[in-house]
């Protein structure tokens, strides 16, 4: 979801084609992954109907996002890193989110000790490394 730049999109049909391309997913599978008919997604990139916040639901947990993250691309929000991350972990198992919050907390050690063994290496150095 990265690769999408804040802009406004004119339709809710044109941002939710967006995503599904952006997914790499066809309609199909898009509508399986959402538990609904290939037609409603067809139906809802072309704008044939106003959906319910039920079918926009469904259709974000086939998308793998929140609900808030489609509402805030829709209005050419820029989505933070913060929120990339709390939708990556959407509809993951409690064990999945555990084992990816041990495994951020042991990268945040390493990059926190490497920023403590650079700052006692001399400036030097440092700066031989900048060129």
């Amino acid at each position: 979801m990265n690769a999408l730049s804040p802009v406004k999109y004119h339709t809710l049909g044109s941002l939710i084609r967006t995503l599904r391309r952006a997914s790499g997913f066809t309609q199909e599978a898009l509508a399986q992954r959402s538990n609904l008919s290939p037609d409603s997604i067809r139906r809802l990139e072309g704008n044939a109907f106003s959906p319910s916040l039920i079918t926009l639901k469904k259709l974000c947990d086939g998308l793998g996002m929140r609900l808030s993250t489609l509402f805030a691309l829709h209005e050419g929000g820029k989505i933070s890193p913060t929120w990339e991350l709390e939708d990556m972990l959407t509809g993951r198992t409690p064990e999945e989110i555990r084992f990816v919050t041990d495994a951020v907390k042991e990268l945040l050690a390493g990059l926190g000790r490497m920023q403590d063994a650079s700052s006692q290496l001399p400036s030097s150095i440092l700066a031989a490394n900048e060129h």
